[in-house]
């Protein structure tokens, strides 16, 4: 696993053979010869563990053999947060041009971003499968360790699925049974009728079989566990509407699901998910994925992709100009994730929060009444202070105030004092954005929201309302809050102190008893919560879509953010109901299976 941080699996001799074994193998759609690398080589117990390191290695979406980048970040950056209403692309319009397509629902079946995303998760398939497929030749392996091999295969394989899913929706399951030399119908999107497959019976048994057969404590933190495996069964549960499948799932986890390395899972001081020295081994870890730097782990290619551990995919991902990194002035959050912290004199959310004045507006009126605190730890603005940078600069750090705002992004960077340390001093295109602040694909607090929100469809309106209060009251301890008035960062903590002055008017408080009354008032609350907890952190497109209300929510927040309804109105921005909750899937890939003229792969709907 290339990015377990606390004891990393090293198999040195392992390393040179591995990369020559992927380096023969190309995209599963292209059927070219695997190459003249005798698999017996691998056929033992390291063998299998280095292929697995092969697998895990791809979960921050970098360094595969196909094209990658920031398009298959692991984060999901452009496709769950440009594309919502958590952020604006930033930098310039014309840089990096292909995010504009998703920001606005325009990206057509050339976009290079979704070629990354198809690429990358279908090698981390393949590299799973090779797993899998190793393990039918492979001696001296046990068969406790064999079935423990076999479900992290099958745990990394439904991963990289489900991403597909959420991304492209009608996509091809690949199974240990496919590879360069299959019949390309079995890699077909269509059955026979020429209807779209449901691949979701596949990722849920994979799951599942994870699930039954993962321990529940691991010796790398960075492996998944049983948990882990449950946790995304209940999750693929929620995203196909099964909430009686679901339910039971959470019961279980929130009772007693652990992480990998046996802490019980727990809502730790909110800042300490988004910190480097806090979030590789905490008790709101589900799974995440790890990230290092100064490791030694490669050096850059031609075009600044190397193979290095640190959070590639977030590397545009910086202030502008100034602060943490020295580039590039992307992801800049929205005003209206910025508006979505404002709460009422009794610390609740204000419904219509786009309307009135805008939190740090510098072009306008400024709202000056209450925030819940989140807010300064999920964005920088301008006068709060960002760690121990000092207080944000404002548009100093923004490279386009115009089209990107005024706000900065805050969860995947790092404090000053940290620099060196946390962030890399390798020989990497713009190194000091590579960092070790880990990506967490499901924390506890996403886990208690699911799980609020299916007590909603099939269980306890009150029951619901206390785990979303659970989150709340975590946001409302002042000791996690941010201050000012000379207050200092400490970074080993993700606190400051003295904690005298608040940065700003914060005011949040859980719901009185009773606030949940019927499906459509507890639903609402939810789905705001998901929005402020987990803003800038790639799940607010797919949520959006789950849901059914992308299109009101997205048409509504082009047509009344303060930046959206220019700059992107200007060209084109609209979600179509029924095209734009899916991205295109990849017109190369479509190209090469259905060249002899027989539809294998099939286009989504609308492109």
């Amino acid at each position: 696993m290339k990015k377990i941080h606390s004891k990393k699996i090293i198999i040195p001799a392992l390393i040179a053979i591995i990369a020559i074994f992927y380096a023969c193998k190309q995209s599963f759609l292209d059927k070219s010869p695997i190459g003249t690398l005798n698999q017996n080589i691998l056929a033992n117990e390291n063998g299998v563990q280095g292929l697995l390191i092969g697998a895990y290695a791809l979960l921050d979406g970098e360094g595969g053999n196909v094209n990658s980048g920031w398009g298959s970040a692991a984060d999901n950056w452009t496709y769950g947060s440009v594309a919502a209403d958590d952020a604006y692309k930033g930098s310039t319009p014309s840089d990096q041009g292909d995010i504009l397509g998703l920001e606005t629902w325009t990206a057509n079946s050339a976009n290079g971003y979704v070629a990354q995303k198809w690429a990358t998760c279908y090698e981390g398939a393949q590299r799973a499968n090779d797993v899998l497929r190793m393990l039918k030749i492979a001696t001296n392996v046990s068969a406790t360790n064999a079935a423990e091999y076999s479900a992290e295969a099958r745990f990394l394989r439904a991963h990289y699925h489900f991403e597909l899913k959420k991304v492209f929706g009608n996509v091809p399951f690949v199974d240990e049974t496919v590879n360069n030399t299959t019949d390309p119908a079995t890699l077909s999107n269509v059955d026979a009728s020429g209807a779209y497959v449901n691949i979701w019976p596949k990722i849920e048994a994979d799951f599942a079989y994870a699930a039954a057969n993962l321990p529940e404590i691991q010796s790398q933190v960075g492996r998944a566990n049983k948990w882990a495996a449950t946790a995304f069964l209940a999750k693929v549960y929620m995203f196909e509407g099964k909430y009686s499948s679901a339910k039971p799932l959470f019961d279980q986890l929130i009772a007693s699901g652990k992480t990998s390395s046996g802490k019980k899972y727990a809502l730790i001081p909110y800042a300490q998910n988004f910190n480097p020295a806090t979030n590789h081994d905490n008790a709101e870890m589900v799974f995440a994925v790890q990230m290092s730097v100064n490791d030694g782990s490669g050096s850059a290619n031609a075009s600044g992709l190397g193979q290095a551990n640190g959070n590639w995919g977030d590397n545009l991902n910086f202030p502008y100009n100034g602060g943490p990194g020295a580039c590039c002035g992307f992801f800049n959050p929205s005003q209206s994730l910025a508006n979505s912290f404002k709460t009422d004199a009794t610390g609740l959310p204000i419904s219509n929060y786009n309307s009135g004045n805008n939190v740090s507006d510098l072009s306008a009126s400024q709202y000056n009444g209450n925030l819940d605190p989140r807010i300064d730890w999920t964005l920088g603005r301008p006068g709060v202070p960002y760690y121990d940078w000092g207080p944000h600069p404002g548009d100093a750090w923004i490279r386009d105030p115009a089209n990107d705002g005024h706000f900065s992004p805050k969860k995947n960077t790092y404090a000053q004092s940290q620099k060196g340390t946390y962030s890399s001093t390798e020989n990497y295109w713009a190194n000091t954005e590579l960092t070790a602040n880990n990506y967490n694909v499901m924390r506890y607090a996403d886990l208690l929201l699911l799980a609020a929100e299916a007590e909603v469809q099939v269980g306890s309106l009150a029951q619901a309302q206390t785990y979303v209060n659970m989150v709340r009251n975590r946001a409302a301890d002042p000791t996690g809050w941010v201050y000012a008035g000379g207050a200092t960062y400490d970074a080993t903590k993700s606190q400051y102190s003295p904690q005298t002055t608040p940065a700003d008017n914060y005011m949040v408080a859980p719901y009185p008893p009773g606030y949940f009354t019927d499906k459509n008032t507890a639903m609402a609350a939810i789905q705001r919560e998901r929005y402020m907890e987990l803003g800038m952190e790639g799940h607010r497109f797919f949520d959006l879509v789950r849901w059914g209300i992308a299109d009101v929510t997205l048409n509504n927040y082009i047509a009344t953010d303060r930046i959206a309804k220019t700059s992107l109105v200007s060209v084109g921005a609209n979600f179509v109901k029924g095209k734009s909750e899916l991205f295109p899937i990849p017109q190369a890939q479509i190209d090469i299976l259905n060249a002899k003229g027989k539809t294998i792969l099939k286009q989504n709907p609308g492109y």
